[in-house]
C-alpha cells in the first residue's frame, strides 16, 4: 500500500534576504507569499524545519528573539515564505520589541501578494497577550489566519482535545482552524502543507 502523496513536495529552496526596516530591501516578486508569526519560543524555526523537510533550513536558535528581520525564502520557485521576527520575549528590552511592531505590521498591511499568515501557538499554554494582538491584528485587516498548535506531543490526549477549544475561543478562531503540529513527532506536517497549498492557490478576490 503506498503512502498518501506529500501535498507540498520541495524541489527548489533559496534565501532571498531579510527586511530589516520599514520601507527597506524586499524581494522584488509578484509570487504570493505567506508569513509565518509567532512568540520567541514557540518552536517556529523548528516547525518550518519540518515543513520543508530541510534539518537546518531556519536556524534554531538558542537565544530566542535574536532575529530581527523578516526573511524571506523563494520555494519551488511558486511563492514565497516569509518568516516574521518572534515577538514577546522576556530578555529583550523593550525598546528592541517596540521596533519590530512597525516592521511587521507594515509588512502585513502593505502586501498585496500576501495570502495569509500561519500563526502559531504553543499548544501547552495560554495565549499571550501579543499573541491576542496579532490576532486581533490580523483580524483586522483580513488576512486568512491558520492556526498551528506546536508541541502537542507533550499533551496527553484529553488534554490535547480541551486546549484546541480553549485556544480557539481564547483566540477568536474556529476549532477548524487549528493544525496539531509536532515538529519532533512530524504529527500535523501534511496537514499544514495541504492547508498551506490551499492558502497560496486562493486569489486575494477570494477573500
Amino acid at each position: 500500500m503506498s503512502a498518501n502523496p506529500d501535498p507540498l513536495v520541495i524541489r527548489h529552496l533559496e534565501f532571498l534576504g531579510g527586511m530589516a526596516a520599514v520601507g527597506g530591501w524586499r524581494p522584488e516578486s509578484a509570487l504570493p507569499e505567506v508569513a509565518f508569526s509567532g512568540r520567541s519560543n514557540v518552536g517556529k524555526s523548528s516547525l518550518l524545519n519540518l515543513l520543508v523537510r530541510r534539518k537546518a533550513f531556519a536556524r534554531v536558535s538558542k537565544t530566542p528573539g535574536r532575529t530581527r528581520e523578516i526573511n524571506f525564502f523563494e520555494v519551488n520557485r511558486a511563492f514565497i515564505l516569509a518568516d516574521l521576527p518572534g515577538y514577546g520575549y522576556a530578555r529583550v528590552s523593550k525598546e528592541k520589541q517596540g521596533a519590530w511592531v512597525p516592521l511587521i505590521e507594515g509588512y502585513l498591511r502593505n502586501n498585496p501578494n500576501l495570502r495569509g499568515v500561519v500563526q502559531l501557538l504553543d499548544a501547552r499554554h495560554e495565549p499571550t497577550a501579543d499573541d491576542i494582538r496579532m490576532f486581533d491584528l490580523l483580524a483586522e485587516i483580513g488576512l486568512p489566519t491558520l492556526v498551528v498548535m506546536t508541541k502537542v506531543d507533550k499533551l496527553t490526549a484529553k488534554q490535547r482535545v480541551g486546549q484546541i477549544t480553549a485556544l480557539a475561543v481564547r483566540c477568536g478562531v474556529e476549532e477548524d482552524q487549528m493544525i496539531p503540529c509536532s515538529a519532533t513527532t512530524g504529527e500535523g506536517r501534511d496537514d499544514l502543507a495541504a492547508s498551506l497549498a490551499a492558502l497560496l492557490a486562493s486569489s486575494p478576490s477570494d477573500d
